[in-house]
Formats: structure tokens, C-alpha cells, sequence
């Protein structure tokens, strides 16, 4: 155990080759889970938590920890199951998503492994509509789920999702029908955040749910004879995704001479100095840390009045 605590924050090496690393944990049975080590700031023993007044029943507590204050959220129950039972027997995994820090109790933490993404994979179709999965991938021939985080923190402590009236009443509304753009994300809640958004400033969305089946879909563009820089005015996508992540996705438009002048905006819940130098060698025209709608209102506006400026024409 003390190897894998010890080694999580030296783990981000491998992002930009469509690769990951997940942390494997359990929260009491047979299924194990994971997430992304980049998430991670530090994994440890479930420390004391205070009783916090008025809190979401998965809300279990707030802890202190290295001078701050951290809600500490039951896992288990937020997925639908019975809250753990022993808590301080428990482990925390400190996360950082959105620019916030959180706790998620797990009943314990296992081990590190190396994966591809081509290796995760959507949740089954079967799954129906309110699982709580991004993706499924499989280690030592045994299942491993990975939890839709954003899904969680958006049902425990939701964020806001409107523009405001005067990003709205500056986005000059004629300029914006007719234009098109494609959304790339794995999370079915970060896809909706974005498509409103998008949709507030009156245009149509195509969405997407990996950086493959986004690929895909712009070589059908060419395939039909259609110009996908002329088709879309731009593309959010995600960094983390089953398939493909958006670095790869970034990489290989760019790589597309009939792809590569593309405007893409890379739209993560992950965050630091690292991803910033990331965003730069891949070539995407622009990073935004999730999820600040006002900010990507206003990125959006600056795309179509770069466009009207210079004269293109989206449909």
C-alpha cells in the first residue's frame, strides 16, 4: 500500500500519448473501480470528520487536511449503494476536479495500472441512462468500472449552468445562426452543460462522447463531400475520454490536412501548469478549465466574431 500512496503524484508523464494510469480501488465487493491518477493529489487513511449542518446525506463529513478544509463524499452511496460502514477503517482519495478539492471515502485502495486509452471503453448500452459510468476497461480479466466524478459532484453540489444576461445580451444574436458545433465529452452530464450553453447563444450542436467517434464523424464529413471547417464553426472537447483522449484527437486533426485548420477548444476538469504545456504541443487554439459557463459563452463569441471578421462562412 505504501508503494502505491507514495507514487501517485508522480504519475503524469504518460498523458498526451493516449495513455492513462488509473488508481484501482474497491468500495466493498467484488467490483473494482478506478480513476484517473491525474486526478489524484494523495490517497489516506480516513481521518476524523466533523459534522457539517444541513449536509447531502453523501456528505459524510468535512475533514482537515494539510490546512484545509475538504468535504469528504461517500462514494458507495453516491452511486446508489448503502453508505460504508466503518469509516475509519476507510480510505480518502483526495481529488481535484473543476478547480475544487474533495474527498471520496472507499472502503480500500489497491494498486496503480498502466492503460491505454484505446483499452477503455464506453459503458455498455445496456447500462441505461442513470448508471454512473464514463467508461468500463478490463484488468487481470476481471471488470474494472470508472465512475463519472462530474456526475456526482454535479447531483452533491451543483454548479451553476446559465450564462448570464449580459453575456447573452452582448452575444450579438445574428451572427450566431446557422453556426454549428461539435462537443466532445465522455461525461453525460459535462455534454449537457456544454450543449446548454452552446444552445443559449442560439446554435445547433452535434455531440460526441470520445475523441474516436468525433474523428470518425468529421472523416464522414469528407466522406460525403463536405467541408468539416465549413460544416463547424468550432469543436469543445475533453481531454480525458474512453477510445481516444483529446490530446490524440487534437494531435491526429491536425494531422489531417483537410482537418487542420479546425478551431478547437480543449474543455477539462483537469487542470495545472503540465496540461497548459499540453494543450500548446498538440496544437488545440485554445484551453478553458470546466465549468465556468460565462467563460465558455464568451470563447464561443470570440470564435464567431473572429469568423464574421474574417469574412467565413459557417452554416
Amino acid at each position: 500500500m505504501a508503494g502505491v500512496l507514495d507514487s501517485v503524484n508522480q504519475r503524469t508523464q504518460l498523458v498526451g500519448q493516449n495513455r492513462l494510469e488509473l488508481l484501482l480501488f474497491s468500495l466493498g465487493g467484488a467490483q473494482q473501480y478506478g480513476i484517473n491518477v491525474f486526478k489524484v493529489k494523495e490517497v489516506l487513511q480516513c481521518p476524523a470528520l466533523n459534522e457539517i449542518p444541513k449536509r447531502n446525506p453523501v456528505v459524510r463529513g468535512v475533514a482537515h487536511i494539510r490546512g484545509g478544509t475538504i468535504p469528504i463524499m461517500d462514494m458507495r452511496q453516491a452511486i446508489g449503494s448503502m453508505p460504508l460502514d466503518n469509516i475509519s477503517e476507510c480510505f480518502v482519495i483526495i481529488t481535484e476536479y473543476n478547480g475544487s478539492t474533495q474527498g471520496f471515502l472507499v472502503k480500500s485502495v489497491e494498486r496503480i495500472v498502466n492503460m491505454n486509452w484505446g483499452a477503455i471503453h464506453p459503458p455498455p448500452k445496456g447500462a441505461g441512462r442513470d448508471n454512473y459510468l464514463t467508461a468500463v476497461t478490463e484488468v487481470d480479466n476481471k471488470l474494472v468500472e470508472i465512475i463519472d466524478v462530474e456526475k456526482i459532484l454535479a447531483e452533491v453540489s451543483p454548479l451553476a449552468e446559465d450564462v448570464s444576461p449580459e453575456i447573452l445580451n452582448s452575444s450579438g444574436g445574428a451572427n450566431h445562426v446557422n453556426k454549428h458545433v461539435l462537443i466532445v465529452d465522455d461525461s453525460t452530464i459535462a455534454r449537457k452543460q456544454v450543449q446548454k450553453v452552446v444552445q443559449s447563444l442560439g446554435m445547433s450542436t452535434t455531440v460526441k462522447k470520445d475523441g474516436r467517434e468525433a474523428l470518425e464523424y468529421l472523416e464522414s464529413l469528407l466522406a460525403e463531400g463536405k467541408d468539416p471547417e465549413h460544416e463547424l464553426l468550432m469543436i469543445i472537447s475533453d481531454i480525458e475520454m474512453p477510445e481516444m483522449d483529446g490530446y490524440t484527437f487534437t494531435a491526429e486533426v491536425r494531422a489531417n490536412p483537410q482537418l487542420c485548420n479546425m478551431h478547437i477548444i480543449l474543455h477539462t476538469s483537469l487542470s495545472g501548469v503540465f496540461n497548459e504545456a499540453m494543450v500548446k504541443k498538440v496544437g488545440a487554439d485554445d484551453f478553458l478549465a470546466k465549468f465556468h459557463p460565462d467563460e465558455l459563452a464568451k470563447r464561443v463569441n470570440q470564435r464567431v466574431d473572429q469568423v464574421c471578421d474574417g469574412g467565413e462562412e459557417v452554416i
